[in-house]
């Protein structure tokens, strides 16, 4: 698969958000920065943030960036950037279908972007993961980018409380080819996931991805923590939360608790920890 290009993890800022046009800006160090979000079907609209003060931001100078972390190298995501990136993003076509047949429905901005989908499936395929839990099915897209590459005999576990999602997904799994390999559990997933410890699951489990209810994550993951075997990765996403855990100004309750939360995973000896600034941001745990 091609290679995926990150977002620099520096210090985000939510500039803006603009709920009739599903826009949600970040500002990248006063930088023009971009978010994906749904547009018209099959498109991702690539819109850039401005800084407050002025109509037009320019890009950091390489010190300021330096300035962060002397000998490090980082990159500005422009609005160029990530278009070439998205070229360069290999999306299978029952995704694509899935992703524009979706895009004007309700909530389609909390489906994850093509460049995550495919950083998933490539993880997966990397620790040869057989055995998955997904917590936060929606519309199916991510379960599906990794049921798509599951080896025949894996099995994903996919959970969520919303029947209508469930239904959405389920047709793209048979559509798919890959209904076979995906074990729907309809309910609560914190339910779910105590029953399978109940039935002996504990440490047989090589990957696990968490986007489900945020002010849930800290309950989730120790649970999934139990399920996932040594050396098996749960990745837990948004934790990024459009820049806004990284925004000391912005104390919703949700965002306080993320941003918590990411600091407790940040010094977990459990667990080796990667965040990543793909997508909505996506932290990588890899059970000691």
């Amino acid at each position: 698969m091609s290679a995926v290009l990150a977002r620099p993890s520096v210090a985000l800022h939510l500039l803006s958000a603009n709920p009739s046009l599903k826009r949600h800006s970040v500002s990248l160090l006063r930088t023009r920065h971009v978010h994906p979000i749904r547009s018209s079907p099959g498109r991702l609209r690539l819109l850039c943030s401005l800084d407050s003060n002025a109509t037009k931001a320019a890009a950091p100078s390489s010190n300021e960036l330096s300035a962060l972390v002397p000998g490090g190298k980082h990159l500005s995501l422009t609005d160029q950037v990530y278009s070439y990136i998205l070229r360069h993003t290999r999306e299978p076509q029952i995704l694509q279908e899935l992703r524009e047949e979706m895009a004007e429905s309700p909530g389609s901005n909390m489906q994850i972007p093509p460049d995550q989908g495919q950083f998933l499936a490539l993880l997966v395929q990397l620790i040869g993961a057989k055995r998955c839990i997904e917590v936060g099915v929606f519309h199916g897209y991510s379960s599906l980018a990794v049921a798509l590459v599951l080896p025949e005999g894996g099995r994903l576990v996919a959970c969520d409380r919303d029947e209508r999602s469930l239904t959405i997904a389920r047709e793209y799994y048979r559509r798919a080819g890959v209904l076979h390999k995906v074990d729907i559990r309809h309910g609560l997933a914190v339910d779910t996931l105590k029953s399978l410890l109940q039935n002996g699951d504990a440490g047989s489990y090589d990957y696990a991805f968490l986007d489900a209810d945020k002010m849930m994550y800290r309950e989730y993951y120790e649970l999934l923590l139990q399920l996932v075997k040594p050396n098996g990765l749960i990745v837990v996403d948004n934790t990024l939360w459009y820049g806004r855990t990284a925004d000391p100004l912005v104390n919703d309750k949700r965002t306080q608790f993320l941003r918590e939360f990411n600091k407790f995973l940040a010094v977990d000896e459990r667990i080796s920890v990667s965040m990543v600034p793909i997508g909505d941001g996506m932290t990588l745990c890899r059970k000691q």
